[in-house]
């Protein structure tokens, strides 16, 4: 059995009102065993970047400690670590589909310097990174996957930002003092999803949604309570320290069969889905990442233009690292975890 660390006394969250952090907030509440070594006792901070943010989190865990304020801003940072010596820290802050360019290396990696020389300062014994694929780009073909040792490769601004990100976060890790990890998740899906999520749902309901080329281009995703796992096993697991995890399901999926399964699941689930289906030469991801590239060097992102532009790509990871060194397992399948997103969001009103 792997040796875990003692609960915490102080938990420090980041980013607590995303997507992931509020799964993680939740699982907490929840006090979920199956969900890995998440419960805890102890106080729990919280940093969200916005006012309207806070009742997102206490929605979830009305207990939480929760501060406004600006990630890349050290005076808050500073501010949210006082007084949190022993604390365990999960990173998750950061920027996606910026409005601005410069956003991803002022958040991304501005942003985590700062945790990371707070923490350390207030003398938190674990810091948990929640990176990304981005760092690593895509893969050279659809039957390769990225190992954990992969080289950095980074794609566009965000992958840049991340990487540089990973980076500072492993070069501190420290055997005599604050550890760290980094945990690589790939596409999450499930509950608490945002909008661009609850998007994607109802392009593939209307047939909007295209497919470029055959389909046969692969995807690593991880079902977001998994992805909670993941991080808290990489939170408590004593021997996890100064490693780097991708945490994922346990086989990348074809495009093709991503966008049946969410068809299938619609289905289940009692909606009306469209049987058009959208298909668009390969080429047409290939100009979109071109687009992107030109866009970006001028400081200017457009989400629905990125996206396109990683349609066309693999993007595939390989999780037995983390299985070996976290027992790390996945657990929940492609299709009952799209139904459980889709419930989700019927109980909450959201259109789909």
């Amino acid at each position: 059995m792997r040796s875990l660390l003692d609960p915490p006394e102080t938990t420090v969250v980041t980013g607590g009102s995303g997507w992931f952090g509020r799964a993680y907030l939740a699982a907490i509440a929840a006090g979920a065993d199956d969900l890995g070594p998440v419960s805890r006792q102890g106080e729990v901070r919280v940093l969200v970047a916005a006012p309207a943010d806070v009742d997102l989190v206490l929605e979830v865990l009305p207990g939480a400690r929760v501060q406004v304020g600006d990630v890349a801003d050290m005076t808050v940072v500073t501010r949210l670590f006082a007084g949190a010596e022993g604390a365990s820290v999960v990173h998750a802050a950061g920027v996606i589909h910026p409005a601005r360019v410069r956003d991803f290396e002022r958040v991304n990696v501005g942003g985590t310097c700062n945790v990371l020389d707070a923490a350390r300062r207030a003398g938190a014994r674990r810091m948990v990174h929640v990176s990304s694929n981005s760092p690593f780009g895509t893969n050279a073909t659809t039957t390769d996957t990225f190992r954990s040792d992969e080289p950095y490769s980074p794609y566009l601004g965000y992958g840049v930002s991340k990487m540089h990100a990973e980076q500072r976060v492993r070069g501190a890790d420290d055997p005599g003092g604050m550890r760290t990890v980094v945990v690589r998740p790939p596409w999450f899906y499930g509950p608490w999803q945002p909008l661009r999520q609850t998007t994607f749902f109802r392009l593939v309901r209307t047939g909007r949604f295209p497919i470029l080329g055959d389909g046969s281009q692969r995807r690593s995703m991880v079902y977001v309570d998994t992805l909670v796992r993941g991080v808290a096993l990489a939170e408590r697991v004593a021997d996890a320290a100064g490693g780097a995890f991708w945490v994922a399901d346990a086989r990348p999926y074809p495009l093709s069969e991503i966008v049946s399964t969410v068809r299938q699941a619609l289905r289940d689930e009692g909606f009306a889905v469209s049987a058009r289906q959208i298909r668009l030469p390969a080429v047409a991801g290939r100009v979109a990442e071109r687009a992107d590239r030109l866009l970006q060097a001028r400081g200017i992102y457009s989400q629905q233009v990125h996206v396109l532009g990683e349609l066309d790509k693999t993007i595939a990871c390989d999780i037995s690292a983390a299985e070996e060194a976290l027992g790390y397992a996945p657990g929940v399948e492609l299709l009952e975890g799209m139904r459980r997103a889709i419930r989700w969001c019927v109980e909450r009103g959201i259109d789909v």
